[in-house]
């Protein structure tokens, strides 16, 4: 018997001898539920909404926030992880102090965490899975980053000469956008294909924008603000994602100039955008929620994550979404939505294409190449984009994902209630 067969068999004898979708929409008191996912809107790195607010106060906001919307009592929140990447310190000091503020009792456990560009993801995971085990019974995952602030030359350290000698070691400092544009020619991603997936993405959120499609997921913050013109400051409340652009189509992406090679197809219009927010989501086991009056939103079912060559960090999804499916117990036709995170229209073309999965189920209000990818943030965000679409659409099961840094992927999947 392979071991997918004996995943699925486990799976199913769980579920009362169900197997696939059937499975995982079945309810136990000891799944992982999701009673809040919030996020703040995401920003413009150095002009947008959150230019001149720290990190940590974003991460006080959106805490609010989920105490606000969940009704959740503070005090019985037992641990919190937020995934952060650039902050000095992984940011423990400040994110401590920022759920304080936040209300949070002296009682309630706060750390950080970094894997990269899925930190968000992986900081959700470390609750469920501390939930799994009975280590706590109410946590938080979150995810944060001001880019405004941290992002630059300085978030990468120096290597030593016994690092800078290993072949594989150094490439895991080669720039992503270097290192993408290899891909990129290596795997025959036309420009046009990218562009054309860019545009899509554009489109997408403009439309979403406009229906009020991210409303819900959303909490709006009240920030201080510095117009660069005038040098006043003043006080904003920060409620839609500014980086949204109006009017793009794949003609337009084709006129701007390649980023990180003459003959390039990397450019500004066709990878993430350098931005600032934060998210957060509120996890207990079902018997808990019930036991609280916690609304049920969705539910937490597996994750994976996986290692691929550094130079090929943009695979990390192809190689991800598998194992999380098949951990799952299901196939990619049982999956109603994908979140993948568009670092670059190139990996997320070659990952999507090599799935073999249908457009119209990826990514449907945008992703990072509209609205932005601060980096601790966006495993966090997906997931309140991810279930609240499930919702609206009145559909079930989702998946979310992206490449990481250095080289890996991770992905979970979702169930929405």
């Amino acid at each position: 018997m392979s071991s997918a067969q004996q995943r699925l068999n486990q799976v199913s004898s769980h579920f009362g001898g169900k197997k696939g979708a059937a499975a995982l929409t079945e309810k136990h008191p000891d799944d992982i539920v999701v009673t809040c996912a919030l996020r703040s809107a995401i920003t413009k790195g150095g002009k947008g909404g959150f230019k001149d607010t720290a990190a940590a106060d974003l991460l006080a906001g959106v805490f609010k926030a989920v105490i606000e919307r969940s009704g959740i009592d503070p005090k019985l929140v037992n641990d919190v992880a937020v995934g952060s990447v650039l902050p000095p310190g992984g940011g423990a000091t400040e994110f401590r102090a920022a759920s304080l503020v936040a209300g949070f009792p002296e009682s309630t456990a706060v750390r950080s965490l970094n894997r990269q560009c899925s930190s968000g993801l992986q900081a959700i995971v470390d609750i469920a899975n501390a939930l799994k085990t009975g280590m706590i019974d109410v946590g938080i995952g979150a995810g944060v980053e001001s880019m405004s602030s941290q992002y630059g030359p300085g978030a990468v350290t120096e290597f030593s000469d016994l690092l800078e000698n290993h072949m594989e070691a150094a490439n895991c400092k080669v720039p992503m956008g270097v290192l993408s544009e290899q891909m990129a020619k290596e795997r025959n991603i036309t420009r046009a294909s990218q562009d054309s997936f860019a545009a899509s993405s554009y489109q997408k959120a403009v439309e979403a924008q406009k229906t009020g499609l991210f409303n819900e997921e959303i909490a709006p913050l009240e920030v201080k603000w510095t117009d660069p013109k005038t040098g006043e400051e003043k006080t904003i409340t920060v409620k839609e994602d500014d980086g949204i652009r109006k009017g793009i189509t794949a003609e337009s992406l084709g006129k701007i100039r390649p980023a990180f090679a003459k003959d390039g197809s990397i450019h500004a219009g066709n990878a993430s955008q350098i931005s600032d927010g934060a998210a957060a989501v509120l996890l207990m086991k079902r018997s808990t929620a019930e036991r609280l009056g916690q609304k049920i939103i969705g539910k937490y079912v597996a994750a994976s994550v996986v290692g691929v060559p550094p130079l090929l960090m943009g695979v990390g999804p192809w190689k991800a979404i598998p194992v999380a499916l098949e951990k799952a117990g299901i196939s990619k036709d049982d999956v109603d939505i994908y979140e993948i995170n568009e670092a670059f229209a190139s990996q997320c073309v070659w990952c999507v294409n090599e799935l073999g999965i249908p457009q119209e189920k990826i990514n449907p209000k945008g992703g990072a190449i509209a609205f932005g990818h601060p980096l601790g943030c966006t495993g966090s965000r997906q997931v309140s984009t991810l279930l609240t679409e499930l919702k609206r659409t009145n559909k079930k099961i989702g998946v979310s994902s992206m490449c990481v840094g250095t080289g890996m992927g991770m992905a979970a999947v979702w169930v929405s209630e």
